[in-house]
């Protein structure tokens, strides 16, 4: 398995995709009550193969992450060959940017001197979507990059005025 098995709440909401997926291999729902009671092994490797399928699916789709923490905000963005962080640190121990009030705070002071700015670039290792799933399950989620381009200009608009 190259990824990680769907919860049972994602197979529910995938169920017609998954009858879908099992019909391809022409395996009708009478056989996959039989594979399930007869011979559970393949049954675990039916659910893997289609859990790695829509994992596929989902990373090949993904053009940018977000991982929130108390202190920092990292957003990715998901080139062809590398990804790009921004990461923003908030120097000031007592906000948390997790919690409502932090992140109005860091919306109102990103331009502070408690707010510091990084960047960093990385080829990915063989398997770009494996290095992408890694930073899912350590919490970053799936966006459509309104953050990091938000960043982004003020990177720009900061390297332009010096």
């Amino acid at each position: 398995m190259k990824y990680t098995r769907l919860t049972k709440q994602q197979f529910e909401e995938l169920h017609q995709e998954f009858i879908t997926f099992l019909a391809t291999q022409s395996i009708t729902a009478k056989e996959w009550d039989d594979i399930k009671t007869h011979k559970p092994e393949v049954a675990e490797e039916e659910l893997d193969l289609f859990s790695d399928l829509v994992w596929e699916g989902v990373l090949q789709k993904a053009e940018y992450l977000e991982n929130l923490a108390p202190q920092h905000l990292f957003l990715f963005k998901l080139g062809e060959k590398t990804m790009t962080l921004i990461g923003v640190k908030v120097l000031d121990e007592s906000k948390d940017i997790t919690t409502s009030e932090g992140y109005s705070w860091l919306q109102q002071n990103f331009a502070g001197d408690k707010v510091e700015f990084y960047t960093a670039e990385k080829a990915y290792t063989q398997d770009k979507y494996v290095d992408i799933f890694k930073l899912v399950q350590q919490g970053a989620v799936i966006t459509k990059g309104e953050l990091y381009q938000f960043f982004q200009n003020i990177l720009d608009s900061t390297a332009k005025n010096g």
